[in-house]
């Protein structure tokens, strides 16, 4: 029976998600269409950016991300904290940048809160607590995401119809042990499926991201780095308003786009990925070696040190390193923390405990007294 959304997306459970989403077309949603010749590489690029746009307007981060020829993948956080943080304005603001927003809203943000009687105010703070509600909403992060490529996709096709193959999949990191499994499995999708060589030539993807950030940085050692930003654009558009309708894509276009999720191994901060990016790019590293088509069977010279540190069998990381995300079903994590959440959920069983068992219940001996 097919699990219900709620209890996939459940902030109770983990702010962590790993997300898939596939296209229904024989025609490819990027890449190049064999059968056609034609080329719709330029998609990619449409989707990396929308990510990144979509996550500097919702309270929501992402770790890591890779655009295949017909899906993507995302790992990201949701910080239900600070929508509760933002101002009634700010939620405004946000909210109204991706759509159109009521017509009392616009007045509202234009200062016109004066002239507005107490009904209309108080049917304004109605909409402010559903915005809020929404702006930490993965469904609504995806549905904005999926809609506006769909829009464009189609106007390019000249056609109408479905583009995606259904609603967005999603599996719940339980622990740090599930992040690290999902992050390395997006970022070597390119190098698995055979389209690229290394992590740095793989295109679209978020490690190919983070090294270009490096290198970039490293060029710059001395001369003044530029941060990135999110800034909220204060001005609000002249076009006629009808109701709240997603915005279209010439508005869209030039939302600034948020970083991504840096690397912490102190996990000081909630919002940060906890390991120190070094082990995660060893480790990456060493699974591109393992996964690549042309390559398979190679062993590490050495145990990636990240393996280590969360207690995770190398040996059985390695040889499931291109199929242990589809092992699992609607959650990942240890299985201590798999039980657990079957417990929450009443359910006597989750699919990819046996896994988990084989790949964190690693035993350490212990030396004879």
């Amino acid at each position: 029976m097919t699990t219900p959304r709620s209890t996939q997306i459940s902030l109770s459970d983990t702010p962590w998600y790993h997300i898939i989403s596939r296209c229904v077309r024989r025609a490819f949603l990027c890449g190049e269409d064999h059968f056609t010749g034609k080329s719709f590489e330029h998609r990619r690029g449409w989707i990396e950016d929308r990510i990144l746009q979509l996550a500097a307007i919702f309270a929501i981060d992402v770790a890591a991300y890779s655009v295949m020829s017909n899906h993507y993948h995302l790992v990201v956080r949701v910080d239900q904290k600070r929508t509760e943080d933002w101002s009634d304005i700010e939620i405004l603001r946000r909210w109204t940048q991706l759509f159109t927003g009521p017509l009392l809203v616009q007045r509202y943000l234009t200062g016109d809160r004066k002239t507005m009687s107490e009904s209309e105010q108080a049917r304004v703070a109605e909409w402010v607590d559903v915005y809020r509600e929404r702006l930490h909403d993965l469904s609504w992060f995806m549905r904005v995401l999926n809609e506006s490529v769909a829009r464009m996709a189609n106007v390019e096709d000249g056609c109408t119809g479905r583009f995606w193959e259904g609603r967005f999949k999603s599996q719940a990191l339980l622990d740090d042990q599930a992040l690290l499994m999902a992050m390395s499995y997006v970022d070597l999708n390119p190098i698995r499926a055979g389209i690229a060589e290394t992590a740095e030539q793989s295109d679209h993807t978020s490690v190919k991201q983070r090294i270009d950030d490096v290198q970039q940085i490293c060029e710059r050692q001395n001369t003044e780095i530029n941060q990135q930003v999110v800034k909220i654009s204060d001005s609000i558009t002249e076009t006629p308003l009808r109701g709240d309708d997603l915005r279209c894509e010439g508005e869209l276009s030039h939302l600034a786009p948020a970083p991504l999720m840096p690397f912490d191994p102190t996990a000081s901060l909630a919002t940060t990925i906890p390991f120190a990016f070094d082990d995660y790019l060893e480790l990456v590293d060493s699974l591109g070696r393992v996964v690549h088509p042309a390559k398979r069977g190679v062993i590490p010279e050495k145990t990636p040190v990240i393996l280590t540190q969360l207690n995770i069998d190398a040996e059985t990381f390695i040889n499931c390193a291109d199929h242990f995300l589809k092992d699992f079903g609607s959650a990942i994590g240890t299985p201590t923390n798999m039980l657990a959440l079957a417990a929450t959920r009443q359910n006597r069983y989750l699919r990819g405990i046996s896994t988990a068992r084989l790949l964190f219940d690693k035993k350490i001996l212990q030396p004879a007294a």
